[in-house]
Formats: structure tokens, C-alpha cells, sequence
């Protein structure tokens, strides 16, 4: 059956609802924000008032984690419910999901949805946009979001959710680019976003230097999280306004960790966990913390069930309804996430399960010294003439660290920071043998590999700077699970 005529067999197996039937849903997607750095996430700096009341009345998911801390990648496992090796390509950044594989948001404007994406996209598709094997449709509208005076990529948010059709249920994918590196939050500021940051008032992580740069590049980094708060308010005044509220379902995420060092591409908390919070008054029985674990593969079976959709075979996660009715719900044991090339060659995955995180590197002779952009800012110069000057603590190292461990083992609870690693030591031998085991069978299940040739650096290591495309290696250069046709690989492996 081909995907075309699939898609018009779910239409007549999904029974026509009314547009009150149905809840609205809206996925905001923040750029580049760590798990911690909302308010009520335990933040006591960054101004996060919006989230923070949808966060009251709603869920706050304490164990969110995404398949991949790295913009494109993270993106593409979100519309498609699938392991970034399984999109194809698109394991890696800037790189087109395969083809065939069914995008959540045209399976609901399918059935009768609206759709809308108003902000970053960074989502692509091998299929031909026109004549034989297109793919249909995902969005009805849309924009990037930008404006005069306002490049954060939710300038339009209020008008697409103003002038939506009224007769249908809606689904809006609302992304920014805050915070992304360019802090341009700084240069737009307007007064109803409250005061900017004082560098003074920032969290310094550990694996950071606590020096007045720092602060600075951090202080930019947390008006940006305000600005996209800000306008998370509007909307939802919007909604209320047009009588909408109560049956929406927001979601409110981040598609990796912040643009820092030891945070975005990491397989750590740091990069690796997402905020997450659920607010719908309709359908979520009772708010408060959700302590289940869940994975972002979870959120299209979760729309489309709602929707009343068919989830397709393709998707591998499983849906977060029984959290809604109950708390304290338990869908998921493991979550399971990789580091594939991002500015940089690499090949890591790691599994959560309980209070521990094992990572497993494949490439241990390389560090992970973060993105590019992140290795041009000044909080990474800092940490460079710490380490030039041999001042580095112990978590401010693992920035720079090669070769690294081929195994990493932590309590999460224990070690929020997740700087000690128990991997090798007895008392936790059986639970590292425990982890590793199901590493190994998501791995062989799912179609994962490790090419001998994957993409190389495209960056320089200390500098940050652009490697001319002549000097770097000849390819062809193969992403992780392509050998094995892991985008034709339905299999979830361990849930």
C-alpha cells in the first residue's frame, strides 16, 4: 500500500467528530533552554511566570527526555514518534527525514485539523514536494515567525491562533528560536517582558566558570527564556479570550539543552532532559508533578490517540494518556537517547531507567566539548584559559576530556550534575550490567550501528571556526542505522 493511499484509508476509518469533540493542541518548542531553567523547575533567577502558572494547573513531567540534544535531529523524533537512527538521515543535524516515514501533524490535518507551524521548522523530507511520491501536507499555514523588531520566531503566534479557521479543531507547532546563540532578546527588549537579567542573580553550573562573563553570556541567555515565556502568555490570554482554554492541550518543551558548555549534544541532564509541561483543564484530571518517565517519541501517539486518530505502525512511542488520569501512571521503564554528529564527529547513546543514566561512547577518543557556537562563546574562552592556566575543577574538565570513559554510570538523584561515575565500581556492577544489556538490545532491535565512517568535524575543536570544505575528509560518510535500513525498522525495542 502506498503512503498516499494510506493516508486516505485513515480518512475513512477516522470517525468525523465536531470540532468541540476533539481538543485543540499547541506544542511549544523553546531553542536551546536546559530542563532547569524555568521557575518552576526549581530556578530561582530565570522569570518564567507563564509556564510556571500552565506548569500549577497542569503536569510537570520530572523525567522528560529527549532522543537527541541537537535541533534538526530532536525535531524530526518529535513529528515522527521515532529514534533519530530511524528518521533516516536526520539522525544527524540538518539532514531530511527518509521519505516515507508519516509526520504526526499531516496524520491530524488528515483527520480534520487545522494545522499550523509558526516559527523555526528545521525539518525536511526526502520525498519530492510535488508529483509522483509527494509527501501530503503537514501544515495548512506556515511562517517563520519573525518580525520587524522581533526575530524570535513568535511574532506571529496570536495572529495564526486569532485567525484560525473556527470550524475545525487546531494543532499548532509554535517553535522559537530563543535561545539560540545570537541573544538578540538583548537588542529587541520591550518593557512589558519585565527587567533583563542581572548577571548577579544567574545559577553558575559547576561545570562553569563563575567569572563576570559568564554571568553575563548567562544573564543574555535567561531573556531569552523570558522573552519566549512572554509570549507563551499571550496565547494563552488569546485562548481564553476566544473561549478555547479548557479543551487545548499546550505542551510546553525544548528541543535540547542550553548553547553552553557540558549542555547541548550531551547524553547528560544537562542536555539531554527536557522541561515538560502538560496543561489542558478538560482532559487532565488532576495537576501536580508526574514522575513517570517519558520520552518525546511519546507526544504523536499521545496527540493522534487524543485526536482520535490511527497512531501508525512507524511510531515508536507510546502515548502519555494514562498520565493525564493519573499522576502517578507508569508507561514507560527505560528512555533511550543518542549523540550523533552535530558540528563535530560522535557516536554516543544512553538509557534511563529508575534513578540511573548509563552512557555508552563510541567514540571515546574525541571530547564533548558542546557545538560550535557554543565553543565560540565567551563562556568557553573562560573555561580555555582555566584549563591554559591548570585552574579546572574536576566538572569544569569534563568539558575538555579525551580520551573519555567508554562507560558512564550515575545516579541521577544522587548526582543531579551527574559528575561522579559509578561505572566499573562493584556495588553497581549489576545495574551497569543491567543497562548495558538493554543499550545492547535497543541497539540490535531498533537497527542502530556504528559506521567505521561517520560525518566528520566540520568545526574547528578550539576555535569554533569553520573548516574549509577542501580540507576535510572525502566521504561518503554514513549516518548510524543507515547500513541497516533502520528507517524501514518499526521495532521500539525495550519500553
Amino acid at each position: 500500500m502506498t503512503y498516499r493511499i494510506a493516508i486516505l484509508s485513515l480518512i475513512s476509518l477516522t470517525t468525523v467528530f465536531s470540532a468541540e469533540d476533539r481538543p485543540n493542541v499547541i506544542l511549544f518548542i523553546a531553542d536551546d533552554v536546559s530542563w532547569n531553567d524555568y521557575g518552576c523547575y526549581g530556578n530561582t533567577s530565570a522569570r518564567t511566570p507563564n509556564i510556571d502558572q500552565l506548569a500549577r494547573n497542569g503536569l510537570r513531567f520530572d523525567r522528560a527526555y529527549l532522543t537527541a540534544s541537537s535541533c534538526s535531529p530532536s525535531r524530526s523524533s518529535i513529528v515522527t514518534g521515532r529514534y533519530p537512527h530511524n528518521n533516516g538521515k536526520a539522525a544527524e543535524l540538518h539532514k531530511p527525514i527518509s521519505g516515507h516515514l508519516p509526520w504526526f501533524p499531516e496524520l491530524l490535518r488528515a483527520s480534520g485539523y487545522y494545522t499550523a507551524l509558526s516559527g523555526k521548522h528545521h525539518m525536511s523530507s526526502t520525498a519530492p514536494k510535488r508529483g509522483e511520491g509527494a509527501r501530503p501536507i503537514p501544515f495548512d499555514h506556515v511562517d517563520n515567525g519573525k518580525t520587524k523588531g522581533n526575530s524570535g520566531g513568535h511574532a506571529n503566534w496570536v495572529k495564526v491562533t486569532r485567525e484560525r479557521p473556527k470550524d475545525k479543531p487546531f494543532f499548532f507547532w509554535f517553535a522559537s528560536t530563543d535561545a539560540h546563540r545570537g541573544w538578540d532578546a538583548d537588542g529587541q527588549w520591550k518593557s512589558n517582558y519585565g527587567p533583563k537579567h542581572k548577571p548577579g542573580d544567574v545559577v553558575v553550573p559547576p561545570f562553569l566558570s563563575d567569572d563576570p562573563e559568564t554571568r553575563k553570556d548567562l544573564a543574555s541567555y535567561y531573556n531569552e527564556v523570558t522573552r519566549f515565556d512572554h509570549y507563551i502568555g499571550l496565547v494563552v490570554n488569546e485562548l481564553q479570550q476566544q473561549e478555547q482554554l479548557e479543551n487545548t492541550l499546550i505542551f510546553v518543551m525544548a528541543d535540547n539543552g542550553r548553547p553552553f558548555p557540558r549542555a547541548k549534544t550531551r547524553l547528560h541532564d544537562s542536555g539531554m532532559k527536557t522541561a515538560l509541561v502538560a496543561h489542558w483543564p478538560k482532559g487532565i484530571a488532576k495537576p501536580g508533578a508526574a514522575k513517570s518517565l517519558v520520552s518525546v517519541i511519546d507526544i504523536a501517539p499521545t496527540v493522534l490517540s487524543l485526536a482520535r486518530s490511527k497512531v501508525p505502525d512507524s511510531m515508536q512511542g507510546v502515548s502519555m494518556l494514562p498520565v493525564f488520569e493519573n499522576s502517578s501512571a507508569t508507561i514507560r521503564d527505560v528512555a533511550f537517547s543518542e549523540h550523533n554528529w552535530h558540528d563535530y564527529e560522535a557516536h554516543g547513546r544512553s538509557v534511563r531507567s529508575g534513578d540511573y543514566l548509563l552512557v555508552r561512547n563510541f567514540r571515546p577518543s574525541l571530547a564533548w566539548q558542546g557545538p560550535a557556537d557554543s565553543v565560540r562563546s565567551p563562556s568557553h574562552r573562560n573555561l580555555l584559559a582555566l584549563q591554559e592556566a591548570g585552574k579546572l575543577s574536576a566538572a569544569q574538565a569534563d568539558v575538555f576530556r579525551a580520551p573519555r570513559p567508554v562507560v558512564e554510570l550515575y545516579n541521577v538523584r544522587k548526582d543531579p550534575h551527574q559528575l561522579t561515575n559509578l561505572a566499573g565500581k562493584a556495588e553497581s556492577l549489576q545495574i551497569e550490567q543491567q543497562l548495558s544489556g538493554l543499550i545492547d538490545q535497543w541497539m540490535k532491535e531498533t537497527g542502530d550501528s556504528i559506521p567505521e565512517r561517520l560525518s566528520p568535524d566540520t568545526f574547528h575543536r578550539v576555535s569554533g571556526k569553520s573548516i574549509p570544505r577542501d580540507e576535510l575528509p572525502q566521504g561518503p560518510y554514513i549516518t548510524p542505522g543507515e547500513d541497516r535500513n533502520a528507517d524501514r525498522i518499526n521495532q521500539p525495542g525495550p519500553r
